[in-house]
């Protein structure tokens, strides 16, 4: 993208230009552009996603992501706590992480790791996944949350955020590819309530987050506190 070097005719868009001439212009991830392409509105739902992930996250002191992918909507989450970890289990995405100016001047990092398969030993007072849970094998769910529940403080918060079961009639054929454990909201707080002494459910549609009836609802997202003391934490 040609950056331009001329300033504007109204002062206060003065700073955006001089932002610009210095840093440089910003580029999406991998991800993100995609979303940008082929469905622009959808950038704006994702992000609202990451907002409430955000208000949920104010001032805690260690937060990890799991499933961050690109790491461009991460940023959102990065603004309100103290120390944000990326996670994921495919180490592809490390190149756009690698390639962003936005996290170079923050407390933030990129690991790989794959909760099907293993914890890990450093604990957060928060973790978040947004759009991973439908990717995990039933057969292996199990295992993927009671390691969600080890990484956590004993009072630990997780965000687990999922497209409804009912919505996937009007997923595209990419989108229902990857998707192999979508459930109905009855379903994800039964399963998730085995995990956690508290969950609270929210539903979605588009970019607002609200209490209506899940079965309309596009996306679900749970808020869960307390992992439960009968896991190794």
């Amino acid at each position: 993208m040609k950056i331009n070097k001329k300033m504007p005719l109204e002062v206060q868009y003065q700073p955006h230009f001089e932002s610009q001439l210095k840093l440089g212009a910003e580029t999406l991830g991998t991800m993100a552009s995609a979303r940008w392409r082929n469905d622009p509105k959808l950038l704006g739902i994702t992000l609202s996603r990451y907002k409430f992930v955000s208000k949920m996250f104010i001032n805690f002191d260690k937060v990890l992501e799991v499933g961050a992918g690109d790491a461009w909507f991460s940023r959102v989450v990065s603004e309100t706590c103290r120390e944000l970890t990326l996670s994921d289990f495919d180490s592809i995405w490390l190149d756009d992480f690698n390639s962003s100016n936005f996290y170079k001047s923050k407390q933030t990092r990129y690991i790989i790791n794959d909760f099907t398969k293993d914890h890990l030993k450093e604990k957060f007072d928060g973790i978040y996944a947004l759009d991973v849970l439908e990717h995990i094998n039933p057969n292996l769910e199990n295992i993927f949350l009671n390691n969600i529940c080890r990484s956590l403080t004993r009072q630990g918060t997780a965000i687990i955020g999922m497209p409804s079961l009912e919505s996937q009639k009007y997923a595209s054929a990419a989108s229902r590819a990857g998707h192999v454990n979508c459930q109905n909201g009855d379903e994800l707080y039964s399963n998730l309530s085995q995990y956690f002494s508290n969950v609270f459910m929210f539903s979605m549609s588009d970019e607002v987050v609200h209490t209506g009836f899940m079965s309309m609802a596009h996306y679900l997202i749970a808020l869960c506190l307390n992992p439960k003391k009968d896991f190794d934490l």
